[in-house]
């Protein structure tokens, strides 16, 4: 299987085409390898390898004025493909997808948290979501 790490360049671009002034809010959901694969062979778990991308990113995020509104451990699939299985799912929230923009090419996240990430996902799935307003139903 080929997992879904990094974002493509035509992902990347549709995302940058949206508006960048809005809230938004991004689903994450994350399969963690066994053991991570860093380039230069150091031995972690990717659930390690996972806390330590959260530690490097954790200041670039709360920077840009990111917060997490929700998280969960995913039990099973009841709707949708069987063999897609999460082993981490949460909703971060970003004042502005300008923000979301502003961690993910900041340097220092780059070079010290994106290593992490790529050494510890073996699947995950990212989807942009614009808030919505109202009440307590699903329509």
């Amino acid at each position: 299987m080929s997992g879904h790490i990094d974002p493509t360049r035509d992902a990347f671009d549709a995302f940058k085409a949206l508006p960048r002034d809005e809230p938004l809010e991004m689903l994450n959901l994350i399969r963690l390898r066994d053991q991570a694969r860093y380039p230069d062979g150091r031995s972690a778990t990717g659930q390690e390898a996972y806390k330590a991308y959260g530690r490097h990113s954790a200041p670039i995020f709360q920077r840009v004025g990111g917060g997490v509104l929700w998280r969960g451990a995913p039990r099973t699939v009841l709707i949708g493909p069987q063999d897609e299985h999460w082993h981490i799912s949460f909703i971060a929230r970003y004042p502005s997808a300008g923000a979301f923009l502003e961690m993910v090419t900041d340097p220092v996240y780059q070079s010290d948290a994106v290593p992490h990430r790529q050494a510890a996902v073996l699947d995950s799935r990212l989807i942009r979501h614009a808030p919505l307003s109202g009440g307590d139903m699903f329509g």
